[in-house]
């Protein structure tokens, strides 16, 4: 039997009041890079911070023509999105809907462009906010046209989560669970360098079906998080529930998953002082006994090096916790599999730091070569 199986995701946040985003018969038009590849593919929406409704009047799937910033179509590839058979579909707040599936072919490492037109009003009250893709918004209904000229440019996915296929047996996904170093925020746009992008091309060239669900969010933590409706939402809310609390949505709801990857925590370090070792190995703990209980393969991923960032992150306390943190992850055995993110790009002659060829500039966040030094360092052997 032909599994289903996740080839893109993206983790939903609420939204701050000065980011809120109104459309009123307009498309959004938002390009999605696949992973793995397959047939019959299925869309997920979710409004689940939002405080209305939202009418989605007509919605499509098609192959995306260009590259960098191109919302375009390749003519003749797109086909509409139902939903229980209908044209358009109503989200409740706080609802989730998933489509038909479409008859198309998606192939694996391809560029898709998701079309959603709103016919009303319509408050943006779910997003993933850092998309570190150019998406467009025009006037009208452009779901069914392949070229629809200029518009408003956005870097956030608007209320889409995630893309399934159907794929060959054999197939499984891996969810990677982290914050802004997972969700490539100190990557170039448009290129698709986040690490778990990366990783998914390197099993591509091997041939091994595996589809890469990023659901990083910048700014996340293992502990603490923000779930607040839009309108009411936090000024950080864009750093989305904590860790442990969207495990169960972001990790073990994705279609056909079977391993998850860790890298949370360095945001607890530097935005709560008084978190300690401990409590963040706790945190790590209930994720285990959660994706092990699920049947999943966990395997944890060690803190990156922040000896240059600013005092919020480097301090000699938050060392020492990031230190008895990773000796954890590496020694304690408790996960099924370690990958050593710390040791992929640190430097050796000062070790607290990032090597400067990785380094975005900021002593965090890995730019595109740093992240393409964390997905070597995934063993691909773990998830065969």
């Amino acid at each position: 039997m032909p599994a289903r199986v996740g080839t893109w995701a993206a983790a939903p946040t609420a939204v701050p009041a000065d980011k809120i985003l109104t459309l009123t018969a307009q498309t959004v038009r938002q390009v999605v890079h696949t992973s793995v590849g397959g047939d019959l593919p299925r869309l997920t929406l979710s409004n689940e911070y939002g405080a209305e409704p939202v009418r989605i009047g007509a919605a499509g799937l098609a192959v995306r023509s260009g590259t960098g910033k191109s919302c375009d179509t390749v003519p003749g590839s797109g086909r509409p999105l139902t939903f229980d058979g209908a044209t358009e579909v109503v989200i409740p707040p706080g609802a989730t809907v998933t489509s038909d599936h479409v008859d198309m072919i998606v192939e694996a490492g391809s560029d898709l462009v998701i079309s959603l037109y709103v016919p009303d009003r319509t408050v943006v009250g779910t997003v993933s906010p850092r998309s570190k893709q150019s998406n467009l918004i025009v006037g009208g209904d452009a779901t069914e046209i392949d070229g629809p000229g200029t518009g408003k440019r956005v870097t956030r996915y608007l209320w889409i989560t995630g893309l399934s296929v159907r794929t060959v047996r054999s197939a499984a996904a891996i969810a990677a669970i982290g914050d802004s170093i997972t969700c490539g925020t100190e990557t170039t746009d448009n290129t698709n360098h986040r690490w778990p992008d990366l990783l998914a091309a390197r099993f591509r060239v091997e041939r091994i079906p595996r589809g890469l669900l990023n659901v990083g969010l910048s700014g996340n933590r293992l502990l603490f998080g923000y779930e607040d409706r839009t309108g009411q939402a936090a000024e950080q809310a864009s750093i989305g529930p904590a860790g442990l609390r969207r495990f169960e949505r972001d990790v073990l709801g994705q279609p056909g998953v079977r391993y998850v990857v860790t890298l949370l925590g360095v945001n607890d370090l530097a935005n709560n002082p008084l978190v300690t070792p401990a409590q963040l190995i706790a945190g790590h703990r209930e994720l285990i006994l959660r994706a092990k209980s699920a049947g999943l393969l966990v395997v944890g991923g060690t803190l990156l090096p922040f000896g240059t960032a600013s005092a919020k992150y480097n301090n000699p306390a938050n060392q020492i916790k990031r230190h008895t943190l990773n000796t954890w992850i590496r020694a304690s055995g408790e996960y099924d599999a370690v990958v050593d993110f710390d040791a992929a790009v640190r430097d050796p002659a000062a070790p607290e730091q990032m090597q400067a060829r990785y380094d975005s500039g900021d002593g965090l966040h890995p730019n595109d070569l740093g992240t393409a030094a964390l997905a070597t360092a995934v063993p691909l052997e773990l998830f065969v």
